[in-house]
């Protein structure tokens, strides 16, 4: 299984696709289908059959998939989106830096 240069909980960017240009932060990645869902961006529209949990049913917004490579992470010092590289920290450990600053994620 590949890994990814991006985590449940980090800020993207969305580079392509009809929600261009829209930020939000990562609520699930799905890695089977190299897919990321973002908070708030490309909402879809769900006809919902009533169920127990929710009696009334109807029509539910919610946020579908996005592919993993229309989605940049944005930068914490620069608020720009960046390329995501690996190195070792003093420690030995494997950390996430942003490319543009050289700033290391968490």
């Amino acid at each position: 299984m590949a890994k990814f240069k991006v985590k449940k909980g980090d800020t993207v960017k969305v580079l392509a696709g009809e929600s261009k240009g829209s930020t939000g932060r990562i609520v699930r990645v799905i890695p089977k289908m190299n897919r990321v869902v973002v908070e708030g961006v490309n909402m879809i529209k769900k006809h919902q059959k009533p169920s127990a949990a929710s009696p009334q049913g109807g029509i539910v917004e919610m946020e579908a998939p996005i592919h993993i490579s229309n989605v940049a992470l944005v930068d914490p010092s620069t608020n720009e989106p960046t390329r995501v590289g690996r190195k070792f920290d003093d420690n030995g450990n494997v950390v996430r830096y942003a490319k543009k600053s050289g700033e290391v994620l968490s």
